[in-house]
């Protein structure tokens, strides 16, 4: 019996899946309980590199990106809002809410990652975005928010305003595609198993107690 469990989460601040899939994630670690050492590492994965820094519309991206209509993309957000709501996590999108560039919201979670605070740090990004509807491409939000979990504001601010971790954050987007992830979230187990998708917590639970038992996954 293992009592231990690595576990590499592949996201973006801007996917609703990746908060309902670390919410259920998380409850399921909790259910496991502490007798299991856990290792989490927040890895980088941007869904719109290219996004400007100002952003754009969430309905006009979402209509665009999936080729679907407005009507489609309404529906699609309610179902996601159920979801969300039944793992504890509030989301306020609407039409007229921004989608928003991550590159150096993953900086920041780089950085954070040799203060061991990243698993808080993510969670409060994606409370921001998603729950407060905070531009997360914003340096002055992101110090904020590094402040709110602790850690040296004055350190964060220096740190995004140079080019820290960028090559670090790229080298790591590389390496994960390479591993053949190409949709998020990714939950790497063992460097073994992988759960895909924003999963809700007794899947969670049912797939790492199996593989503490040691038993292969479906």
């Amino acid at each position: 019996m293992n009592n231990a469990l690595k576990i590499d989460f592949v996201s973006d601040i801007v996917c609703p899946w990746c908060a309902i899939g670390l919410a259920g994630l998380n409850t399921a670690l909790e259910r496991i309980g502490p007798a299991t050492h856990i290792d989490l590492t927040i890895h980088p994965f941007e869904l719109n590199p290219s996004m400007p820094a100002a952003g754009q519309l969430h309905l006009e991206h979402i209509t665009k990106k999936y080729g679907i209509s407005a009507d489609e993309a309404r529906a699609n957000g309610e179902k996601i809002r159920a979801r969300a709501a039944a793992v504890g996590f509030t989301m306020n999108r609407d039409d007229a809410s921004l989608v928003y560039n991550t590159f150096d919201a993953h900086r920041l979670l780089a950085w954070a990652k040799e203060k061991n605070a990243q698993p808080t740090l993510k969670l409060a990004l994606l409370k921001a975005y998603f729950t407060d509807g905070k531009n997360i491409a914003d340096r002055e939000v992101l110090v904020a928010l590094a402040r709110q979990v602790g850690l040296d504001g004055t350190e964060a601010s220096e740190m995004l305003a140079s080019d820290r971790f960028a090559q670090e954050v790229k080298e790591e987007e590389a390496l994960w595609a390479q591993r053949g992830i190409s949709s998020v979230p990714a939950v790497v187990v063992n460097d073994r198993y992988l759960i895909s998708g924003g999963q809700p917590p007794e899947v969670f639970e049912e797939q790492l107690r199996a593989i503490l038992a040691g038993n292969d996954l479906e």
